[in-house]
């Protein structure tokens, strides 16, 4: 007799005979939608939370900054809006932050230039991690060659590769 074999969804056991040796489960368990309503937490992730309110005040922000800004002083104050800060930081606020954001490039560019090594300098060919092919040589017995350690080319060779081979 044949044994039974049982495929049901894909969400459930599937069980291939009907002993109990082998099942294979293709149940999430990080899936939300399983169980189709029966149990589980439904509902947005906290991150989706995080990102709407992240969003909608960003919103908000920038429109309370744009009337803060542009609206005359007359309508602001028939609106019943009184105190509220200086026109002046809506300038300075902005200036301020693309001066800071340039100055900052360029002391990142400067480090850089400060802390690269000059071109004839030799620490731009070796450092302490260079490994010198002769140094590495051993000597086997007999004639077998072993596959060649890692090593750096030295700059004499590529020289020589590079500009006296070209005929």
């Amino acid at each position: 007799m044949e044994s039974p074999r049982s495929v049901n969804s894909p969400r459930r056991t599937l069980s291939l005979s009907g002993q109990r040796r082998a099942t294979v489960s293709f149940f999430d368990p990080d899936d939300k939608t399983s169980g189709f309503g029966l149990s589980g937490d439904h509902g947005p992730k906290p991150s989706e939370v995080y990102g709407f309110v992240g969003s909608i005040t960003t919103v908000v922000a920038t429109v309370m900054f744009l009337v803060w800004a542009y609206i005359p002083e007359s309508w602001l104050q028939s609106v019943g809006i009184s105190y509220y800060p200086s026109r002046y930081w809506a300038l300075a606020v902005p200036t301020y932050v693309m001066v800071t954001i340039v100055l900052m490039l360029g002391f990142y560019i400067g480090l850089n230039f400060i802390s690269t090594p000059s071109p004839a300098s030799l620490n731009t060919v070796f450092d302490e991690f260079s490994r010198d092919p002769s140094s590495l040589e051993h000597s086997l017995p007999g004639d077998e060659k072993p596959i060649e350690p890692i090593s750096d080319i030295g700059i004499d060779k590529i020289n020589d590769i590079m500009f006296n081979d070209a005929t």
